[in-house]
């Protein structure tokens, strides 16, 4: 607590005050020394109560209470569990919180990740930070104690983590979970368990991950990062977009993977955890932690990219389609795009001249109304009065009153 809270003070009387106080009222006890002669405390059962009563209604979980076992025959205090791991662990938060990475209330450490099966995978520490672009991230710290494979192991269950449902999902989504490998990539990740646990972490993905190694060597944390990438990449490496511009996308699809970053505790020491200390696994250089999350070749690229190639893709339909408009045979002009649809539809023994344009064959339908008025007029018409002469029947009546 004192790296925690007060990082930057080098001496710890006002804590060390503090925690005498906290004794006396049997509230925390000394756990063990280190061999700095640093002392050690913890919460004593009594202590870890009251602090449950005064965290836990604000939403902050309060981690498992470190009890005292003594040695049957000794009598000695055993299980003095906090080793150098956990003094990193806590190192590193301070140094987050340090560089405004997190508030202090805002830590978790141990926290579980349960699968199906009762296994749970617990995360060394958990920081949520959304006002410094951190909703939240999960870290594992090695002192090198762990194999490198045993670290692409934990990848691998976080990033099975990710893909559970929570146990109340809807029939129809389990039964599509069920039916082939890889359905889960279609349910969208606020239908899916880790949603239910954190935020949004407003990138695309899963929950991030980031290993920060401990006492050790540049060669060594080369050498575990190497085997990460390489056996790790299935769960952490992006992929292509399935799109029919394929050629005019070079984005990633980073939905389905883990964002994987790394750094030293040694380099957030030394340069502060908001310096550019971090390194994303598939990338060479080192970032800030935002930069190293954040997805430059993703979605947003992705969307742009898709957008120009569909517009690209439209023009050169448009011009294909504009060179394939028929001419008119008679005058030259180019087909309307009504005239054109006139010849090709399935009404097209209507349309008349198949090779002429709209008013070339507006012309011919108005000659041939024309013929075939006159041709009705012809038709209705007495021949007699067509040669100018005058009806038989009215000549003899004006003779007849004659004489």
């Amino acid at each position: 607590m004192w790296k925690l809270t007060r990082p930057d003070n080098q001496h710890d009387k006002l804590v060390r005050d503090n925690l005498l106080d906290l004794e006396d009222h049997r509230l925390v006890r000394i756990e063990t020394v280190r061999e700095d002669q640093r002392q050690v405390w913890v919460l004593t059962k009594r202590g870890h109560g009251e602090a449950r009563k005064l965290l836990e209604p604000k939403g902050i979980r309060v981690s498992a209470l470190r009890e005292e076992k003594y040695d049957p025959v000794t009598g000695e205090l055993l299980g003095a569990g906090y080793d150098d791991h956990s003094a990193a662990v806590t190192t590193t938060a301070a140094e987050l919180h340090r560089a405004g990475i997190g508030h202090r209330l805002g830590f978790q450490t141990e926290i579980g990740h349960r699968f199906a099966d009762g296994y749970v995978q617990r995360a060394d520490l958990v920081v949520r930070a959304p006002e410094a672009g951190v909703s939240v991230l999960l870290l594992e710290i090695d002192r090198r104690s762990e194999d490198a494979h045993d670290l692409v192991t934990k990848l691998r269950r976080y990033w099975e983590w990710g893909r559970l449902l929570p146990r109340d999902a809807d029939k129809r989504t389990v039964d599509l979970v069920r039916s082939r490998p890889g359905a889960i990539e279609d349910v969208e990740h606020e239908q899916r368990l880790w949603r239910r646990v954190y935020p949004p972490t407003g990138r695309e993905g899963l929950v991030p991950l980031a290993f920060v190694f401990a006492d050790t060597t540049e060669a060594k944390v080369a050498n575990t990062v190497a085997v990460l990438e390489e056996a790790g990449r299935r769960f952490w490496a992006p992929r292509r977009y399935e799109t029919y511009y394929r050629e005019a996308i070079t984005a990633k699809d980073y939905s389905q993977a883990v964002p994987v970053v790394f750094t030293t505790l040694e380099q957030l020491t030394e340069h502060g955890a908001d310096a550019a200390v971090w390194r994303r696994l598939g990338r060479a250089d080192e970032q800030t932690l935002t930069d190293a999350l954040d997805n430059p070749d993703g979605d947003a690229l992705y969307r742009r990219q898709y957008a120009r190639a569909e517009a690209e893709d439209e023009r050169r339909r448009a011009a294909e389609r504009e060179a394939q408009r028929p001419v008119c045979k008679r005058c030259g002009r180019k087909f309307t795009d009504q005239r054109w649809e006139e010849t090709t539809a399935r009404t097209a023994w209507k349309a008349g001249d198949l090779s002429v344009c709209g008013p070339c064959h507006a012309d011919d339908v108005a000659r041939k109304e024309a013929a075939a008025e006159a041709a009705r007029l012809q038709a209705a018409t007495p021949p007699e009065l067509e040669h100018g002469g005058q009806e038989p029947g009215k000549l003899r009546g004006l003779f007849r009153r004659r004489g």
